[in-house]
């Protein structure tokens, strides 16, 4: 069959209901009037009902939906929230649930921790709770931070070739200068490398950043620009365009550079389970689990996947919203690898994850709720930004260690059934 049958049956099932000439005047475009909403930055109380005047409609949102996102401890804290969003209309309830304690035996993270995950998603936190226990009752996890840069990546682009080349030179030149001119805008961030990429007549600048106990996404954009500045200011080679990032970074995307250098910071957490507790409180064996792993690597190969883990975006998601951290960047975040080998007759369980972006300041972290997620860990404020990163790998884990057990003994849907579905 030359057409692959689920395209057919597409085909059918949209011209089950396809009436062309209304779908035709539907899909025309149309100039009907309407009004833009007035934006806001500084919420008040007021700045919110206005909103809500304009959201109550029939048929759409009601009072008992002003309700529930503008309760009256959202509206007395409205202008706090001015820092994060325009255009406030409330907050969103998440449920958040608790793990732990979970032992970490960290090099930035030491101690037992009960950690918060905000999620809407049956079994997780369960989930994530068994695997946590069990690493716990093993000695607990193993972390350290192996690496650390945020990367920003403006892009150059020239007449040609040669001016390209002529630029680099000029910037491996007055590097020094550049720096001074990036670290001026940042009390925390320091750049640590540029590195010039050329393709033909355009230049990509690696510049990569510590930044603190922050996650640093907007530090390194203002110091990355205020280098780019610099260069348009001093570089005697002719720019024809240059742009604040050339999407080299990988931020907020999965990429190979990422995997690879790191983005954020790059932390390995391990644990060793003895046979005995893989079997009494994960229900399998460490063959069976090894075996699982195999064919799940398998899989990570055969599909392209970058890495080899099973679902880091779980915990991540959860965690993040939990904290105040930047959810999107759960996109790079969740690349990394899991391994599971045999160590005698018991069970070592390792993930290595290059791209963690988590800040104990900034951004989300002064919400009133995400402050209260970071203070249940005692990881709120500065001095705290490397060991959150170890909390997020050993968390990360624990929901490995727990995922693949339940494949390993056939529990995966029977939990799913239990705790999601039949509640």
């Amino acid at each position: 069959m030359l057409v692959p049958f689920h395209v057919i049956e597409m085909v059918r099932r949209v011209r089950a209901r396809f009436n062309q000439s209304v779908i035709e005047q539907r899909m025309l475009a149309n100039d009907r009037p309407f009004e833009s909403l007035r934006p806001v930055r500084d919420a008040t109380r007021q700045s919110v009902a206005r909103y809500w005047t304009r959201l109550i409609q029939p048929g759409l949102a009601t009072k008992t939906d002003q309700e529930a996102l503008a309760d009256p401890a959202t509206l007395a804290d409205a202008p706090g929230y001015s820092r994060n969003i325009e255009n406030f209309i409330g907050t969103v309830k998440v449920p958040v649930g608790i793990i732990g304690p979970l032992r970490i035996n960290g090099l930035n993270a030491r101690g037992d921790f009960h950690v918060p995950l905000a999620t809407t998603e049956a079994a997780l936190v369960a989930s994530y709770g068994r695997g946590a226990f069990v690493a716990s009752k093993a000695g607990g996890i193993s972390t350290a931070v192996l690496y650390e840069g945020v990367m920003r990546t403006p892009a150059f682009r020239f007449a040609g070739l040669m001016q390209a080349g002529l630029f680099v030179e000029w910037v491996v030149t007055n590097v020094d200068a550049l720096r001074e001119a990036a670290e001026a805008t940042t009390r925390h961030g320091k750049l640590i490398s540029v590195e010039p990429i050329i393709d033909n007549n355009v230049v990509f600048l690696i510049c990569r950043f510590t930044t603190g106990d922050a996650s640093g996404q907007n530090m390194v954009t203002i110091a990355t620009n205020a280098l780019c500045v610099a260069i348009e200011a001093g570089c005697p080679v002719p720019i024809q365009r240059w742009y604040i990032e050339g999407n080299f970074s990988g931020d907020k995307k999965a990429s190979f550079l990422g995997m690879v250098t790191g983005r954020g910071r790059k932390v390995s957490a391990s644990v060793v389970l003895p046979a005995a507790m893989v079997q009494k409180y994960l229900g399998t064996t460490v063959d069976d689990m090894l075996d699982y792993g195999r064919i799940a690597n398998l899989g990570s190969l055969l599909s392209g996947q970058m890495g080899a883990q099973a679902h880091y975006a779980n915990g991540l998601a959860a965690f993040y919203i939990a904290t105040g951290q930047d959810a999107a960047c759960v996109a790079e975040s969740a690349v990394g690898f899991t391994r599971m080998e045999a160590q005698g007759d018991n069970l070592f369980c390792s993930v290595t994850m290059p791209n963690i972006l988590v800040g104990s300041v900034g951004g989300g972290t002064g919400l009133p709720s995400q402050m209260a997620g970071l203070n249940i860990m005692g990881l709120r404020g500065a001095g705290h930004g490397a060991a959150l990163a170890e909390v997020v790998a050993a968390l990360c884990l624990c929901g490995e260690i727990s995922i693949v057990a339940a494949m390993a003994a056939g529990h995966f849907t029977r939990a799913h059934q239990n705790l999601a579905r039949s509640r």
